[in-house]
Formats: C-alpha cells, sequence, structure tokens
C-alpha cells in the first residue's frame, strides 16, 4: 500500500504542494516548496512519517518546485533526484538568476543554496521504488521552460497524476515565463493522455479531475485575448493597461488568490503575441 500526504504552503508560499508519497519502507517526495519556513515545515513532516526518504522528484523548473531539495537530502545526499532532462537542464540554468532576482524581495527565506537533478529522466522512463512505479512524461515549455508531469500506480491500483503547474487549481496561474501558445498545447496533450485518470495532483490547489485543463485552457485564452487588446501590437503594456488587465481577471475569476500574478505576466504575454505576430 501507499499513503498519500501533502503539505500546503500559504499565501506567500504561493499555495504550493508538495507530495510525499509513503510506501512500505520509505517516503518519495514531489515537489518541495518554495520559502525556507515551508521546506523545514516539509522536512518536519517527512520525518514525522518515520521512514526514510527514497527519492525527490521535481515536476518542472521553477523554484517554488525545487527550491526545497537541499535541505530534504542535506543529510542524506546519496537520496536520487529525479527530473526529465529538459527540467533539470532548465533548473541548472534558471536557479542563480531566481535566486538574484527574489532573493532581495523574500530576505532570509529564500534558500542559499539549490541542489539539483542527480538523476535525469528520458521522457517516457519508468522508476520502480518500493513497489510504487512512476512514470515521467516531458512536456516541454508550458507554464515553466520546462514542464512534466508523473503517472504514479502501486499495488496493481489505478494510477494517479502529479501535473506540477500544468494546471492551476482555485489560484491565477503564473504566466511570466511567456509560453502561453505552448501552454495550451500541452494542455491538449495532456488531456488526450490524462483524460481517464480520475485523480490529478496539481501544483496548486486541491486534488481534482480532468476538468481541470479545460478551466485553464479557458483561462489562458482569455489572458492572452485581453492582454492581445490591451497592447494593440506592443510588445509590452502600460502600467495603466495592466491595472485594467488585473480589473478583467479578477472579474473572470472573483475572489481568486495570487491576483499579483496577473500583472506580473502581462509584459511576458504582450510580447510572446507581439512575436508571433498577434496570432
Amino acid at each position: 500500500m501507499v499513503a498519500l500526504h501533502t503539505y500546503t504552503a500559504g499565501e506567500a508560499g504561493l499555495f504550493v504542494n508538495s507530495y510525499l508519497l509513503e510506501t512500505e519502507s520509505g517516503v518519495v517526495v514531489v515537489d518541495t516548496n518554495l520559502l525556507n519556513a515551508d521546506i523545514d515545515a516539509l522536512k518536519a513532516r517527512v520525518a514525522a512519517v518515520g521512514k526514510p526518504l527514497e527519492a525527490v522528484f521535481v515536476t518542472h523548473a521553477h523554484p517554488d518546485h525545487f527550491n526545497g531539495v537541499f535541505e530534504l537530502i542535506r543529510q542524506a545526499p546519496e537520496v536520487p533526484v529525479y527530473a526529465t532532462v529538459g527540467v533539470a537542464k532548465t533548473i541548472r540554468e534558471i536557479a542563480d538568476a531566481k535566486r538574484a532576482k527574489w532573493s532581495p524581495v523574500y530576505g532570509d527565506q529564500w534558500p542559499a543554496q539549490t541542489a539539483y537533478p542527480t538523476v535525469e529522466l528520458s521522457d517516457g522512463q519508468t522508476v520502480v521504488l518500493d513497489g510504487l512505479v512512476i512514470t515521467a512524461r516531458e512536456l516541454g515549455a508550458a507554464e515553466s521552460h520546462a514542464d512534466s508531469y508523473l503517472l504514479a500506480a502501486a499495488d496493481g491500483a489505478r494510477p494517479v497524476a502529479f501535473i506540477g503547474d500544468v494546471a492551476f487549481h482555485g489560484t491565477h496561474p503564473y504566466t511570466a515565463d511567456g509560453h502561453s501558445a505552448s501552454w495550451l498545447s500541452a494542455l491538449d496533450t495532456v488531456t488526450k493522455e490524462l483524460g481517464d485518470i480520475p485523480r490529478l495532483y496539481a501544483g496548486h490547489g486541491a486534488p481534482t479531475g480532468p476538468e481541470i485543463f479545460a478551466e485553464q485552457r479557458r483561462y489562458l485564452v482569455f489572458y492572452r485575448e485581453t492582454v492581445r487588446r490591451l497592447a494593440d501590437g506592443a510588445p509590452e503594456l502600460t502600467e495603466a493597461a495592466k491595472t485594467e488587465l488585473e480589473r478583467e481577471l479578477t472579474r473572470f475569476l472573483p475572489e481568486t488568490p495570487l491576483t499579483w500574478m496577473i500583472q506580473l505576466g502581462a509584459d511576458a504575454v504582450a510580447a510572446e503575441l507581439h512575436g508571433d505576430g498577434g496570432a
């Protein structure tokens, strides 16, 4: 049997989920939180299970999912850290820049060191850990510069999927990496591949089903069209246009947290649309 535990950060930590899969003899962690306070709490949650850490998986190349790896394995550096080839490569490329950008904002809550994936998985590669079978699926650029999902099954049970940030559930999403078009393509892919998986575990929000993919598509299409209208062909938005964008998206999803994400991605999506000739 495999038991699933979840640690969810508060708003300062972007409500990110870290998942603990408790096997017969150990714990496998999927994604590791953003800030030191939450990383410490996640580490305590792992310890409370009372079994050794067997492995860490990172679904995609954003710090709220990989920042905690260093602390989790600090006293057990032999623990393997899994990610797809694309995700591992991108984490190595962006970690220092992310620290330089966000450390001044978060201060000593931002981890001072990064531990990188040590086992790179090809698309479709499977890992077996104490009867838990995990298959990694590379998606390419979507919400981040490199996304993936994990299909997990044990004891012949129906599989579940850990979808990272391919779809957000109940919060405004991060669009600032500027891949909204390829994100829409990735949503087409996961809709086909995970449409019969009834239980999906998102990087942000409560467990859900495949309907989350249509909801994320609806959001992205509305976001893109609103940015397109407000940018009027320019590669960035004016401050007034960004304020209007936030107003429009807040009406679109009222009482939904992380509204500051709306303006954060405005220029990246405007530049993307401009570069695509407005397509």
